[in-house]
């Protein structure tokens, strides 16, 4: 076993793990410690990965579940992962990964391959944290709504950024099937039975709401999720990777960096299960069928 060491980074979210060489070969009892971290910190870095392939992160990562396909729609930018690159956009907002599907995935294996020479660094939050700050009222409240999930906009390519030809294919790409899922706002995290808020960016509208008190309860709730006492942020070197647990998270990549630098990390995303609510209610498809990307996988939830 790898003399594992897990040094913490905030009290809510965030570790960095020294002492594990990232692999395929990885043994059983490491692998066990890796799950429990990440499920205790949301977030967790490993520093001096610089062996690692994207083979090797594909290895590693079926160590810890089931791979998906990389995207639902977006199918250009790699085969076994998906291509985060600044030259096709960047995804300056906060959002939890895939959420306009049904089956949502667990959790997402990032590796930095090339670097801006400034700036791009990464920031989670804790929806796990961001749900227990609620005052009482507030989580009731939260945790008796539904919110609707869609892909009908690319959000590394807002109306704000400039459409180059690049940028404008993988938008159309991204977009070339609609989806849209309806989540419950508080999901219960199916390994931990924790409490985590689920909106980010793909959350369009509060299910039987009109549209101003939709984008104030949004807000209300968001905002919870970003508080900074709730974050981590990660500056980036090369042989870097980020693990997180997508049902416990969002996270934000910070353009702050120009044009002329290049920013490209591979993703991997192993699937998850379809989220269910305090009520006992799953999410439910509203369009657009995800059974390609993923198999949703079925675990005994937390008590």
């Amino acid at each position: 076993m790898s003399v594992l060491r897990v040094v913490k980074l905030g009290a809510h979210i965030g570790a960095r793990i020294e002492g594990v060489r990232l692999g395929g070969d990885l043994d059983a009892e490491t692998v066990e410690a890796v799950r429990a971290a990440l499920h205790e910190h949301k977030v967790i870095f490993f520093q001096g990965q610089h062996h690692l392939t994207e083979d090797g992160q594909y290895a590693f990562a079926e160590l810890l579940g089931t791979p998906t396909n990389p995207h639902p729609t977006v199918t250009s930018a790699g085969v076994k992962s998906l291509a985060i690159d600044s030259h096709q956009g960047r995804s300056n907002s906060w959002h939890t990964d895939v959420t306009f599907v049904d089956r949502v995935p667990k959790a997402s294996i990032l590796r930095a391959v090339t670097l801006p020479s400034y700036g791009g660094s990464t920031t989670w939050a804790s929806t796990v944290a961001a749900y227990n700050s609620l005052p009482d009222p507030l989580k009731r409240l939260a945790e008796s709504l539904r919110a609707r999930h869609t892909n009908q906009y690319d959000y590394s390519a807002t109306a704000e950024d400039r459409v180059a030809r690049d940028t404008a294919a993988y938008r159309g790409e991204f977009e070339s099937t609609y989806y849209e899922t309806e989540h419950p706002v508080v999901e219960v995290h199916p390994e931990t039975g924790e409490r985590a808020l689920l909106l980010g960016n793909f959350a369009q509208r509060i299910v039987g709401l009109p549209g101003s008190e939709s984008r104030a309860l949004f807000r209300l709730f968001q905002d919870r999720v970003t508080r900074l006492e709730h974050t981590t942020r990660w500056n980036w070197s090369l042989g870097d990777v980020a693990i997180w647990d997508n049902r416990a998270t969002q996270h934000y990549a910070i353009d702050d960096y120009d044009g002329a630098e290049h920013r490209k990390l591979t993703r991997i995303t192993l699937a998850g299960e379809i989220p269910v609510g305090v009520d006992g209610v799953p999410s439910t498809v509203i369009s657009g069928d995800a059974t390609h990307y993923s198999a949703a996988e079925s675990l005994p939830r937390a008590a």
